[in-house]
């Protein structure tokens, strides 16, 4: 399998699926290939009045374009596994103070904000609920919040999802914890230094089954990185969130797009997916 483009059985628009039955099939659509463009949604997306974190926003972007997604798991005060970036509510709820203060069935109560602060009337997901729905539409990347890797390695077993579930990890030492739990688990590996590089081949981590962030902008030593990860079959990411998704005009990022993949990105993380796809698309 892989990118389809699927009619949901109800009205909504057709979805762009990334749809892999095996962790092999995964692995391989994440294999380097020259020229490759792929989209990684920040936080699912910010675009549409959608908040981030959300499923609805998910699935707006797959009415767009195949896309992956970043997503933030964080515990209630009842162990539950939720989606949120930050530690507080504050920003993007109608809630106040820590999650972790808070049971999931008072989180119900909840509803998100867009990145303009409005409330809209969706409500926090739950990880388990956000890997279920992406069963056959997606890849999800989970970060690491404050969800022990015990726990997230525990929810991708129970789910059977590693055709379509990776975890960002930040050293070797966690790579190294999750390929024991599975062999199979995708790696979203912060690979930002030749130094960190040989690191991961130092303690044996298989490059066969990583992509690797490389950081948030084009600069001249990416080059080497390209260089160093390629040759291993390892496509490269950038995040444009702190960055590029800031410039003012939709203008300015489309031309900042373009650069990332131009500079010899496989994949461009970003608040705004559905921009980056329109600008690939332009490009073409």
């Amino acid at each position: 399998m892989g990118f389809t483009a699927a009619a949901c059985v109800d009205d909504t628009p057709a979805l762009h699926r990334l749809d892999f039955q095996t962790p092999a099939e995964l692995h391989q659509f994440f294999a380097y290939k020259e020229g490759a463009t792929i989209v990684s949604g920040h936080r699912g997306t910010v675009e549409q009045g959608l908040p981030e974190n959300s499923i609805e926003g998910m699935e707006a972007v797959l009415q767009h374009t195949p896309a992956f997604f970043e997503i933030d798991p964080r515990l209630t005060k009842d162990s539950v596994v939720v989606l949120m970036h930050d530690a507080t509510l504050d920003r993007t709820t109608t809630g106040t103070g820590k999650v972790a203060d808070y049971t999931w069935v008072e989180l119900q109560q909840l509803r998100l904000k867009d990145r303009e602060g409005n409330v809209t009337s969706y409500q926090i997901p739950t990880l388990d609920e956000v890997v279920e729905w992406a069963r056959g539409k997606t890849v999800l990347n989970l970060d690491q919040k404050d969800v022990p890797v015990e726990l997230s390695a525990d929810i991708i077993r129970r789910h059977d999802a590693y055709s379509f579930v990776m975890v960002t990890v930040h050293s070797p030492e966690q790579a190294r914890f999750y390929l024991e739990q599975n062999s199979d688990q995708m790696l979203s590996a912060h690979i930002k230094t030749p130094e960190v590089f040989e690191a991961y081949r130092a303690a044996n981590i298989p490059f066969n089954r990583m992509i690797a962030y490389i950081g948030p902008d084009v600069k001249p030593r990416n080059q080497e990185m390209y260089r160093l990860l390629n040759a291993e079959g390892v496509m490269c990411m950038i995040s444009a969130a702190p960055t590029y998704d800031k410039l003012p005009t939709a203008a300015q990022r489309v031309e900042a797009y373009r650069a990332v993949f131009a500079d010899g990105a496989s994949i461009l993380e970003s608040d705004l997916p559905i921009e980056v796809a329109e600008a690939i698309v332009g490009k073409k």
